[in-house]
């Protein structure tokens, strides 16, 4: 990083999207400002946080002026701005296949087993929402598993 320039990462412990974001930045050698915000305490929705991030989520990365949310864009952000020590495979078929990997798990599976969520729908649709959930979830995995199928290692790619 250059003189004068400052990452920040406003995250929560338990987040597995702020989770991304740490391991990332890890593997990137990008040196970074921990900022904890307790979820439970509900310091998202604090009008200095609001001003960051208007869904009062977990994780943002403030990099100068830059400010990003959502922790597919910080990935994106963070592999476009910082080449050193690539996060996505050079191959553009198998770099897609993993941002494809990577959008199912982030928008088909993980939204359904956030706690937050699931309380917020169960008060809106009921009980039967966790069950709704889970076969959402189910559904994900599965379609992780056919796209994966013959490409699937150690890891779930390669």
């Amino acid at each position: 990083m250059g003189i004068g320039r400052k990452v920040v990462l406003y995250s929560y412990w338990l987040s597995s999207c702020s989770w991304r974001i740490r391991f990332a930045l890890c593997h990137k050698g990008i040196a970074y400002e921990y900022k904890a915000v307790d979820l439970v305490k509900g310091e998202q929705f604090s009008p200095e946080f609001e001003k960051l991030n208007p869904l009062h989520c977990v994780p943002v990365l403030v990099d100068d002026n830059v400010v990003v949310s959502d922790s597919f864009a910080i990935f994106l952000h963070l592999e476009q701005k910082y080449t050193r020590k690539p996060l996505l495979p050079v191959d553009p078929q198998i770099r897609a296949l993993n941002l494809q990997i990577a959008s199912v798990i982030n928008s088909s599976i993980q939204p359904y087993h956030m706690i937050g969520a699931l309380k917020d729908m169960e008060k809106m649709f009921g009980a039967e929402t966790k069950q709704w959930a889970q076969y959402k979830i189910d559904k994900g995995f599965l379609a992780l598993e056919k796209l994966t199928k013959h490409v699937a290692g150690t890891y779930l790619h390669g």
